[in-house]
């Protein structure tokens, strides 16, 4: 699109970022212009109450937008609901407005909020405690509330600001304590519900079914208000998460300034080579901090989002470097900012960005939620965050005064990233796609129903809320295990221990692995046990709040793992072997000669080295491992393809596979580029045309670029997934490849990618084709976290086994009832 007048910022601001770079090596691969949007006002609304409307009129709200006084008055009227709209839409107007009424219309009334973390639950904390309405009496319940104030908050707040984890552990365990509380609860407020989605989601999802029954226990029955980021049909999502149907609000009314986007790949670097020689690109965090320091030599404020704690410090680091050789006075007004500092460090640098001390600011995801940072000049994204909704979220902190504005999304050496710079409609005109989340996961079910028999026991009517069936298998099997009595008036907790400090919302639970610094005697943190081989095998490089640790030991019977601190200059990467077996096939669509497939699945993997990079994406060595054998049950989808299409008249041996690398560092700065495009061919019934001893190769490629690729269809990273592909598998006797969720149970991801296929991996064989390597790269077909060290790959025999998969697929997928685009 051409630019406009509103937009001339942003473009001043893009043309600082390249200048001086060659025509020849130009990054920009799109740039488009978003128009300005003005704001819809409306009156405030008639049952709001004065001294709230007051309060909020001297705090600068003149008057409510469309969305906010809508979401309102549906909360106000009782309707559970949902408001899903963009960054610095005022979506906390939306639930402050009726709760705050409630309360001093009735004061004994009360209110929870919910937030996925502290930082965002103290910042709405203040806002409401600065509107100064007596009769509002909030104050904060979480991990870092003082003993001495807990029993002041249980006695007296009418409105609790906490988190999932609290209200897990701290209130719903003890709730006979917060019996005041709940006899009135009239509103609860689930903030950036978005952010729920997984794992972590599921167990959320299940413990909001335990607030409203132990809310229903004491006669109340609140009106649930759900704010969001845009998101796919937010009225599922929203029903699915809080178990009530709820109205949604997705109409935006707020201001908003144009904003110039524009997408950039950074250029190959020549003097090195990554793994099997493949091309490597410069780093997209090298890349940010230029682009980061251009900006501010213009005196424009702003964020660079970088994916990792490290790297942000780095990008930071690499900025005030750059500025230092322009003019020393300039280093200073660049810092970094992440999770882990002190909260009156992130105040001061929260004050010196909004006053204009500090002009950039490298941060994680710790700045996307929450904080009201407004009215910045920039933002750029190194690398994509995961998901639109958070992509869109990032972009929104640019130009949220109304001003004009420049985004600059930096691709980094990923099969997604560089798809989503070569096909930009991929991020302007698709709809954000929809969180996915599992609540009938036995897995996560288990721990959850035994939480909730220890507060109440369970009857028989109350079995539905928690997901019927499901629930049934699962509470037989804890009756089996003796851990709850079944009783014809229902389930009972036999023991007089609570289960709520054994269940960890945030992930699969278990047993964890303590990670201790092994001079202080220090737990930095823990680790899940089926990711510790992964994730703290010996001579692995360990993160925590921004400091590096390398692991001595891992002492997997006694649940440790020893670690020195040390900042080498390097990453690790885990190389491992991969089984995989069909346990359960739930649903299959034939095509010709390919079936799709979904279902359960037991992959059973081996740490048995790992590799050391540079941030370069040079790789150092390969280490060898002993560790033992790794097992997990979850679900998968898969597709099989005939050796008649493949062209091939036997089976052929050879296998490829990687798993989900939770917490591993992710190597920085690998990438490939691009080339060309084209259709896809391979009409079923003319195979593939390989030679078999391509086949494994083409396979293995197809599988690594297939898991880049699904993050744009479910909302999970490449490191919650895993795969295996082989040109024969016992099971399935046929080529088969296999992409699995990486939790125990599965998480909806492979569900996702099933309803999907089509499109999936029609995007997939786009990234591959899109690429300019001659042979493979990061960009397309190797994997970062590869058990087989990217050998073999295939990358043109992968093009051809996904135009004969897709061929099939097109020409018999509307009768089998698959999703076709």
């Amino acid at each position: 699109m051409d630019g406009t007048a509103e937009s001339g910022k942003g473009r001043r601001l893009l043309d600082r970022a390249t200048a001086g770079i060659p025509a020849s090596l130009y990054p920009v691969t799109h740039v488009a212009e978003l128009p300005s949007r003005p704001a819809d006002s409306v009156e405030w609304p008639e049952w709001a109450a004065a001294p709230v409307v007051e309060a909020l009129r001297t705090n600068g709200v003149k008057a409510p937008w469309r969305h906010q006084a809508a979401a309102a008055s549906l909360a106000r009227d009782g309707e559970h609901v949902v408001i899903s709209t963009g960054t610095a839409s005022g979506k906390s107007l939306a639930y402050q407005l009726p709760v705050l009424s409630a309360l001093v219309e009735d004061e004994r009334a009360t209110a929870l909020y919910l937030s996925p973390t502290k930082a965002l639950g103290a910042d709405q904390l203040r806002a409401v405690s600065s509107l100064d309405i007596k009769k509002a009496r909030a104050a904060s319940f979480d991990g870092d509330t003082p003993l001495e104030e807990r029993d002041w908050v249980r006695a007296h707040a009418n409105w609790v600001f906490t988190n999932p984890d609290m209200l897990h552990r701290g209130i719903l365990s003890s709730h006979a304590r917060w019996s005041r509380f709940f006899r009135r609860l009239s509103f609860v407020v689930v903030d950036e519900c978005h952010s729920y989605r997984g794992v972590f989601g599921s167990h959320v999802a299940l413990l909001l079914r335990r607030l409203r029954r132990v809310a229903a226990y004491y006669g109340a029955s609140p009106v649930f208000v759900l704010a969001s980021a845009t998101t796919a049909d937010p009225a599922e999502f929203a029903a699915k998460l809080s178990g009530q149907d709820c109205v949604p609000v997705t109409e935006d009314g707020s201001p908003r300034g144009a904003r110039t986007v524009a997408l950039w790949e950074p250029p190959l670097l020549s003097e090195i080579s990554g793994e099997n020689g493949a091309p490597v690109r410069r780093s997209a965090g090298a890349e940010a901090s230029r682009i980061l320091a251009e900006l501010v030599i213009e005196g424009a404020r702003s964020l660079a989002f970088v994916r990792s704690r490290r790297g942000a410090e780095l990008t930071a680091l690499g900025a005030r470097r750059i500025l230092s050789e322009v003019d020393s006075s300039l280093a200073d007004s660049v810092a970094a900012y992440r999770s882990g500092y002190l909260p009156e460090e992130r105040r001061a640098l929260e004050a010196a960005l909004l006053s204009g001390r500090l002009l950039g600011v490298a941060t994680t995801n710790a700045l996307e939620l929450g904080v009201d940072i407004a009215g910045l000049d920039a933002v750029v994204l190194a690398g994509y965050p995961g998901t639109l909704a958070s992509f869109w979220q990032q972009a929104g902190r640019a130009g949220r005064a109304g001003d004009a504005a420049l985004v600059v999304f930096v691709a980094r050496d990923d099969p997604l990233d560089t798809y989503l710079v070569h096909h930009p409609a991929a991020i302007l005109d698709r709809p954000v796609e929809a969180a996915v989340l599992d609540p009938s996961n036995p897995y996560v079910l288990g721990p959850q129903l035994a939480c909730a028999i220890a507060e109440l026991p369970l009857t028989e009517p109350e079995v539905a809320a928690f997901g019927g069936d499901a629930a049934r298998a699962v509470l037989a099997d804890l009756v089996r295990e003796k851990i709850i009595r079944r009783r014809t008036s229902g389930w009972y907790w036999t023991s007089r221990d609570r289960p709520h400090s054994e269940v960890g919302i945030r992930g699969s639970g278990g047993e964890q692995i303590a990670v201790v610094e092994a001079d202080s005697g220090r737990m930095l943190g823990t680790v899940d046990p089926g990711s510790a081989c992964y994730a703290v095998h010996p001579g692995a490089v360990y993160l925590h709040q921004g400091s590096s640790y390398v692991v001595d030991e891992l002492d997997l019977e006694t649940g440790l793992a020893l670690v020195h601190a040390e900042d080498p200059d390097w990453s690790t990467s885990p190389r491992e072997i991969v089984d995989i077996s069909v346990l359960r096939t739930e649903e299959t669509r034939t095509h010709g000669g390919v079936t799709v497939n979904l279902g359960e699945v037991s992959v059973s993997s081996q740490v048995v080295g790992y590799l050391r990079r540079r941030p370069s994406g040079e790789v150092l060595d390969q280490t060898p491992l002993d560790l033992p054998e790794q097992s997990l049950h979850t679900r998968a989808v898969w597709y099989t393809i005939s050796a008649e299409l493949l062209g091939l008249s036997d089976g052929v041996a050879g296998t490829g596979g990687h798993r989900p690398g939770a917490g591993v560092l992710e190597p920085v700065g690998t990438g490939g580029s691009r080339v060309g495009t084209g259709e896809p061919g391979g009409a079923p019934g003319t195979g593939a045309g390989l030679d078999p001893a391509r086949v494994p190769g083409a396979l293995h490629a197809a599988e690594h670029a297939a898991i880049g690729l699904l993050p744009l269809f479910a909302t999970c990273d490449r490191w919650d997934i895993g795969g295996v592909s082989t040109a024969w598998h016992e099971d399935t006797g046929e080529a088969t490849v296999f992409v699995h969720d990486g939790h125990p149970g599965g998480a909806g991801f492979a569900d996702r990618g099933f309803a999907a296929i089509v499109p999936w991996l029609a995007a997939t064989r786009e990234a591959i084709v899109s690429c300019e390597c001659p042979a493979g790269c990061p960009s397309c077909v190797q994997s970062p976290k590869c058990g087989n060290g990217n050998d073999p790959l295939d990358k043109a025999g992968a093009v051809a086994v996904l135009d004969t998969v897709l061929g099939a697929l097109r020409q018999h997928g509307s009768r089998s009832g698959h999703l076709l685009a």
